[in-house]
């Protein structure tokens, strides 16, 4: 049974003992169901969000975003155009936790009525992209997962395998999901600091004084860490209208190199959802979870009959020759340097240098008894002993 909003007062005044509650109301964005959730009004006239996790699923996610919400310091989310919740309490509350956090009003969109073009879509996009520039630092000082391309790959690889042999899964998604899992072009991807668990009601909006909507808050923090980009993003398959446009401020706003497999790896994301709920219900012996997934991944292997996942990747090994130019200009500048043809010695060793091995390096050269060598002319020289030899040289004549 739900707690009422009066029971989740009176649970804040154990995380907030000095607290004076003027007065409460139903929260009704409560985690879908997974939280017990109210709005309390302080006598000073502040409104903090009090949600109790239902169970330990729930639980597990409450302490999981108290430890990311603690990671974003006053300096990060100077970084932030947006609010996110802060924690203001928690306390034990009999098997589970009561979360205190400051409330961030406005309004939220369901994907589905996401309309296209300028305001929502637009401002989903460009608030993801901010995330997303997040500093690594803020994941890992807090000790928050970290996971590469490669970890996403192998738990990808893990998951197909644990599925595939319930047989529960239509060969068609086994074969389309294995040659996503195979194809190299989807995982070269830049790691970022991501959500996690964003959905389109993790955005607040406000309307701003042109009456354009703005993001004037970010929710469900639970899955901070450094991941696939694309995680974020995933939930803009249920957004038909607006996908889009959602992607492309995405890509505007986005400091990183552009990601082509991004699309590819959010829809990618979105169809798991029905493996990990197969796998659920595998691990939690829970045949009628089992069954239920089963049935949704019949029909989404039917929705899918003529849908080819990897056409929109580029073709393989094709580079874009704007990107290696631009890639150019990062190139450090070097200056030619003169090399140096000088020995840095003034030892040697002389039978390095002999062209004959058995020459002498003080021995004078030898005499060739030919006809040519005769005519030359002959000049003595004295060695240091005082001896003197005849030596044939070349001589010019001057005028």
């Amino acid at each position: 049974m739900a707690r009422s909003p009066f029971t989740l007062a009176a649970a804040a005044t154990a995380a907030l003992p000095d607290a004076e509650i003027a007065g409460t109301r139903p929260l009704t964005a409560s985690g879908a169901g997974r939280f017990d959730a109210a709005v309390v009004t302080l006598d000073d006239g502040q409104e903090l969000a009090v949600r109790v996790p239902v169970d330990d699923e729930a639980l597990g996610d409450a302490e999981a975003e108290l430890v990311a919400l603690r990671a974003l310091t006053p300096g990060v989310r100077d970084l932030l155009p947006f609010l996110a919740p802060e924690v203001m309490g928690s306390a034990a509350l009999g098997d589970g936790r009561v979360v205190v956090t400051s409330f961030l009003p406005g309004y939220q969109v369901e994907a589905a009525h996401i309309p296209a073009g300028r305001g929502v879509a637009q401002e989903i996009g460009t608030a993801v992209a901010r995330i997303h520039a997040l500093p690594p630092s803020v994941v890992r000082s807090a000790g928050l997962p970290e996971r590469s391309p490669a970890d996403a790959r192998a738990a990808l690889e893990k998951l197909l395998d644990t599925i595939g042999r319930s047989g529960r899964v239509p060969v068609r998604l086994m074969v389309r999901w294995r040659e996503a899992a195979e194809d190299d072009r989807i995982w070269e991807y830049e790691s970022t600091v991501v959500l996690g668990g964003a959905q389109a009601t993790s955005f607040v909006f406000a309307d701003g004084p042109d009456d354009v909507p703005r993001v004037a808050g970010v929710l469900d923090w639970q899955g901070l860490s450094i991941g696939d980009p694309a995680i974020d993003l995933h939930w803009t398959a249920a957004a038909p209208d607006a996908s889009d446009d959602i992607i492309a401020a995405y890509a505007d706003a986005s400091v990183r190199a552009p990601d082509h497999a991004l699309r590819v790896r959010a829809r990618l994301h979105a169809e798991l959802e029905f493996a990990r709920w197969l796998m659920h219900g595998i691990e939690a012996h829970r045949s009628d979870v089992v069954d239920d997934a089963a049935e949704l991944l019949e029909s989404l292997s039917a929705g899918l009959a003529d849908d080819a996942l990897l056409a929109d990747l580029p073709a393989r090994d094709r580079a874009d020759v704007s990107e290696a130019i631009a890639l150019l200009d990062r190139m450090p500048r070097t200056e030619k340097s003169v090399g140096d043809t000088s020995m840095h010695t003034d030892a040697f060793d002389p039978d390095e240098l002999r062209l004959h091995s058995d020459e002498r390096w003080e021995a004078a050269p030898p005499r060739r008894d030919t006809a040519e060598e005769s005519t030359r002319p002959v000049d003595a020289v004295i060695d240091q002993d005082g001896d003197e030899h005849e030596v044939a040289t070349d001589r010019i004549d001057r005028p």
